[in-house]
């Protein structure tokens, strides 16, 4: 056995066993749901939202190609988060739900709380597949397991530990998981940075690289502005509908705790992007000098592999610490999920309109039931996804604009009081119709319908105010009897 796979098991133990000590806790669906969260509590759950496997390998691949500017996924979560905790923070804790349908239902009714529940649990689905295979394509790259085998083991890991606590289990797991994160990226930045000739050797390097291909790696704007911002707006708007970020803030003890552990988690979550968007460039520095080689022995060029073949650089020991925390972030972000997911559909649909009399013990029943089975989803579908070849990203970028898009529609509903539940309702359709046939052109012809900097970020939050205006027009809220 490897010392690398010794301390990824280790790692799975303790995360497991910190999950089955929160069981005891756990034991009402309002505890497993989330209920009096400390504010250290509320911010360890809330960040894994915002750091997951995109944070590290789909950022470090942004840091290869374009250099610094790729951390704005991280800053753009950050930013949003901040816009949550200044303008809704108070006014959503205030409400005594735990869900962001349950919120809508406040201000547009039960069935606009049933659909956009529908809504947020596919975007907790998707996102949660793309997690399961950042994970696969790790174990693949990295210990040299099989796709399915890593998949299946991440899905054992998270799924016992988080039915064991619930909430209290994703709280006391992720705060393991934010220092494993910062704890393993600082090392890796600093052994890998001194493997190239210290802080001067890099930026040598990054001259160097610069020379050749022409590009700007100190630059945060080398995406583009176009892509900047729509990640910002996308960040904004998607913070405030964001279920598996909110839960735990929902679940405060007061609105003042519920504010102040947003700004926390921004603070947070913001600056990670920058550390694995700078280890993306060390390997940039490190191909371009041809000695960034694979298990195979050959000099590694495309940036998807970047990361996990500069891991590969590592001695032993520092490999395996640094891997734990990459994987640490995976399971950072698909344990809250799953557990949003299955809270959503437990609280909006089984207990919001099929049961609406259940008992504390069914219901906390069925939340473990639907949180495992949005687990086995979200494995299952990785490997069915990495096996058909299907772009996988398309959907996540298509749920990130429903999520966004939705924000639309709350707001509407909470300060345009003509919005009725009808026009929330059929503008959330059309919305989805909108952004499903965007990107899907996107995908059959490389460019968006209209123009290219027109996104579907862009097209979805157009379609959300156009059609819930002109929808709450055609069917007029109807006036309560005096």
């Amino acid at each position: 056995m490897s010392t690398q796979l010794l301390i990824i098991i280790v790692y799975f133990g303790l995360t497991i066993a910190i999950g089955l000590y929160a069981q005891k806790k756990s034991s009402t669906s309002d505890s497993f749901t989330g209920k009096d969260l400390s504010i250290l509590m509320i911010v360890a759950a809330s960040t894994g939202e915002w750091l997951g496997g995109t944070a590290t390998t789909g950022v470090s691949e942004y840091g290869f190609d374009f250099g610094l500017s790729g951390a704005w996924y991280t800053i753009a979560n950050g930013i949003g988060v901040i816009f949550l905790a200044m303008l809704f923070a108070k006014l959503y804790r205030s409400l005594n739900t735990v869900t962001v349908p349950g919120i809508i239902g406040n201000f547009l009714g039960v069935k606009a709380r049933t659909v956009s529940s529908c809504f947020l649990t596919f975007v907790m689905i998707a996102v949660g597949i793309s997690q399961m295979i950042a994970a696969g394509s790790l174990g693949v790259s990295l210990i040299g397991v099989s796709f399915n085998v890593s998949v299946v083991v991440f899905a054992v890991v998270f799924i016992v530990y988080t039915l064991a606590g619930g909430m209290n289990a994703v709280a006391y797991t992720n705060t393991m998981h934010l220092v494993c994160m910062y704890g393993g990226i600082l090392l890796a930045i600093f052994l890998t940075i001194t493997k190239i000739g210290g802080v001067s050797g890099f930026i040598d390097g990054i001259t160097a690289v610069e020379a050749s291909d022409g590009g700007n790696y100190f630059n945060m704007f080398t995406i583009g502005v176009p892509r900047v911002s729509s990640w910002v707006i996308a960040s904004l708007l998607g913070a405030c509908t964001a279920q598996a970020g909110i839960q735990p803030v929902l679940a405060a003890k007061n609105e003042f705790d519920a504010k102040k552990a947003c700004l926390i988690t921004a603070v947070c979550a913001a600056p990670f992007g920058l550390f694995t968007a700078a280890l993306g460039m060390v390997a940039k520095v490190m191909s371009h000098q041809g000695v960034l080689f694979d298990s195979a022995g050959v000099n590694v060029t495309n940036g998807k592999l970047a990361l996990p073949t500069l891991m590969m650089q590592l001695t032993p020991v520092a490999g395996g610490i640094v891997l734990a925390s990459i994987l640490a972030a995976v399971l950072s972000t698909v344990s809250p999920i799953i557990l949003a997911s299955g809270t959503m559909v437990t609280k909006d649909i089984y207990q919001g309109v099929l049961k609406p009399n259940a008992t504390d013990k069914e219901v906390l029943f069925w939340s473990r039931v639907t949180t495992a089975i949005s687990g086995v989803l979200c494995a299952g579908l990785a490997v069915f996804f990495n096996t058909a070849g299907i772009r996988v990203l398309d959907i996540v970028y298509f749920a990130y604009s429903m999520r966004g898009a939705l924000f639309i529609v709350v707001l509407l509903g909470i300060y345009y009081k003509k919005t009725s539940e009808k026009g929330a309702i059929w503008g959330m359709i059309v919305t989805a119709i909108v952004g499903l046939f965007w990107v899907g052109y996107n995908g059959a012809t490389g460019h968006f319908p209209i123009n290219p900097n027109i996104s579907e970020t862009y097209a979805a939050v157009v379609a959300a105010f156009v059609s819930t205006m002109v929808f709450s027009a055609v069917f007029p809220k109807k006036n309560k009897p005096a």
